[in-house]
């Protein structure tokens, strides 16, 4: 399989330096783009709720590729790392839906991103609901601790 090459397109800035526990839903963060992205590329973004970002879990310090407990809580019995949102997976990927609060020039104001201040964004979609489960979401109860 031949190697795959992305490059950021923006970088998160917010005040999580470091990634202890979980970041806060309401947590406000902004979303930068990079100098060779041109602004126009969010025209229309501000027409929609909430987007999607896809990031680099950039200080990630491990790989795991079996099991693990979700948020390293022991309460948690362990599940495949398929099975849980930790940035210890193979690829380091993360993906978040967030509401967007505004747009300024090349940066977006959202909240509910768990992401690290620097962190390398790869992508942002805007949620279309017709892309959205149509039918209840069925998740473990281990979920809600």
């Amino acid at each position: 399989m031949s190697e795959i090459t992305v490059k950021p397109i923006a970088f998160v800035r917010n005040e999580f330096q470091e990634a202890k526990g979980i970041i806060p839903r309401e947590a406000i963060s902004k979303i930068e783009l990079i100098d060779s992205i041109s602004i126009a590329s969010f025209d229309g973004i501000d027409d929609f709720s909430h987007l999607e970002i896809i990031f680099y879990f950039h200080k990630a310090s491990k790989v795991i590729t079996g099991t693990a407990h979700p948020r390293n809580n022991t309460n948690i019995p362990k599940v495949g790392i398929y099975s849980h949102r930790s940035r210890n997976r193979p690829n380091h990927i993360g993906l978040t839906l967030v509401k967007l609060i505004k747009r300024e020039g090349n940066t977006l104001t959202v909240s509910g991103l768990d992401a690290l201040d620097g962190t390398p964004v790869l992508d942002i979609k805007p949620v279309v609901t017709r892309f959205l489960p149509q039918e209840k979401i069925k998740e473990p109860d281990w979920v809600k601790l």
